[in-house]
């Protein structure tokens, strides 16, 4: 009888047990869509039939497996007040993405296409190892490295899926909760890399590429007349320049600069120099056929997307999917720098950076909750005490245990809230910012 009672005691426990590791252990089909995902969609370089059959019916079987979970969902409780922060986070996403648009035209657009056609790239270390090694290795292992296997929309499309995943019980809810703590973190490294490249601008890695993407005066900014003309071609001016801190250049005679009609945002074709052709446009269609950047290098965006999926994945999910998912950001990093789109030290940074600002903003914004994970550890350590205390019938005793497992979860959340009123200050900063852009686009004559 005793023993049938120690045994029921156990099993007991141990269910005790299973749910801190049942979420990531009963939902193994998340790894697997996303293999299947990434397989499926690489099948266009290797078989486009396949590709046209089997991606539409990939897609099908996990919209319908999603829209049967709903309505099983039991968290919507934690998912409602998550909703506003989420909204939030989305529109200051969106101003940090076109505050960086602005960034990336100007960088080009600044110092004139002439400019771009006739400065040679940097030295890179890392191209060349990569060069190297092609020399080197087997041909089909080389093959693999140059293989598109991954590019930026699988790595948003697999945050996507792992933020739906909650409906699954993959990971644990809010899922609105972890898909704006993503977006949060995007807007905020987005505002950085923007600071970062408009500082100090480099020589892209294909000097094609301005005259491909933008169209804008091949002569220089006055700025760049100015400041910078002179020194670059001269090795003695910049003695002069550290000497007395001041520019004796004159800026050289070009035509007058074309003066669209933007209303109130007017003041962009300074920064934006569009051209007579192009300029019958609205500032906001200028920005959107850029079609990307060519020198906003330092950091790489794609890089930083890549680790902001990886760094979620692996705290919400983990396992053997998140190990593959940064084998693929490895993968992606090599490609950015073999293929010329990034120098090697962009995107050493955007690994850091990327790994860096997930872990910052987890301090305030976590994924889990904190306090039931506290106290499920400090459980689990006072498991066998909190037992014995309960075979020898010590009433206090347990009632001690259970007290410590309780203060264990009681930690000041004071210093994180008030980094959360900060943030939230500046994303509705960005949100009217956005909402006053909006405004002046629909008058946009």
């Amino acid at each position: 009888m005793g023993n049938s009672k120690k045994r029921r005691k156990e099993s007991e426990d141990h269910k005790m047990r299973l749910p801190q590791r049942h979420l990531r252990d009963s939902s193994g089909w998340l790894g697997l869509a996303a293999i299947a995902y990434v397989g499926i969609d690489y099948l266009r370089h290797i078989s486009p039939v396949w590709h046209e059959l089997m991606q539409p019916a990939l897609w099908a079987g996990l919209v319908i497996a999603t829209i049967i979970r709903v309505p099983l969902y039991r968290h919507w409780s934690l998912e409602l007040p998550v909703a506003i922060p989420f909204i939030l986070s989305l529109l200051f996403m969106l101003s940090a993405l076109l505050f960086e648009a602005i960034c990336v035209r100007f960088a080009t657009a600044v110092l004139g296409l002439d400019w771009h056609n006739d400065t040679p790239p940097l030295p890179d270390v890392g191209q060349w190892l990569l060069l190297a090694l092609n020399e080197k290795l087997p041909q089909t292992l080389v093959n693999l490295l140059r293989a598109h296997i991954i590019g930026l929309h699988h790595f948003l499309m697999l945050f996507i899926m792992l933020g739906f995943s909650v409906l699954f019980n993959s990971v644990e809810a809010p899922g609105l909760g972890l898909g704006a703590r993503y977006m949060f973190t995007m807007a905020i490294g987005r505002l950085l890399r923007a600071l970062a490249f408009v500082s100090t601008i480099l020589p892209s890695p294909r000097p094609w590429c301005a005259s491909t993407r933008f169209r804008v005066p091949p002569y220089p900014h006055r700025w760049a007349q100015k400041y910078y003309v002179p020194y670059s071609n001269n090795s003695n001016a910049i003695k002069l320049v550290i000497k007395y801190d001041i520019a004796y250049a004159v800026a050289g005679d070009s035509s007058t600069e074309f003066q669209p009609h933007w209303g109130l945002m007017n003041f962009l074709a300074d920064l934006l120099r569009p051209t007579a052709s192009k300029g019958s446009s609205s500032w906001y269609n200028l920005l959107t056929k850029a079609g990307g950047g060519c020198n906003d290098l330092l950091f790489s965006g794609h890089m930083f997307v890549a680790v902001l999926t990886a760094m979620a994945w692996k705290e919400a999910y983990g396992g053997y999917s998140s190990a593959l998912i940064w084998m693929f950001v490895m993968h992606s990093a090599q490609r950015e720098i073999r293929e010329r789109y990034h120098y090697t030290v962009d995107c050493v940074i955007a690994i850091c950076m990327g790994i860096f600002l997930w872990k910052m903003t987890g301090l305030f914004w976590p994924i889990k909750d904190a306090s039931r994970d506290r106290r499920l550890d400090k459980l689990d350590k006072i498991q066998s005490r909190l037992l014995q205390a309960a075979k020898d019938s010590d009433i206090d005793a347990v009632r001690q245990l259970l007290n410590e497992v309780d203060l264990s979860s009681q930690v000041s959340q004071k210093p994180g809230s008030r980094l959360m009123w900060l943030f939230s200050g500046a994303t509705i900063f960005f949100t009217l910012v956005i909402v006053l852009l909006a405004f002046t686009l629909t008058s946009d004559g």
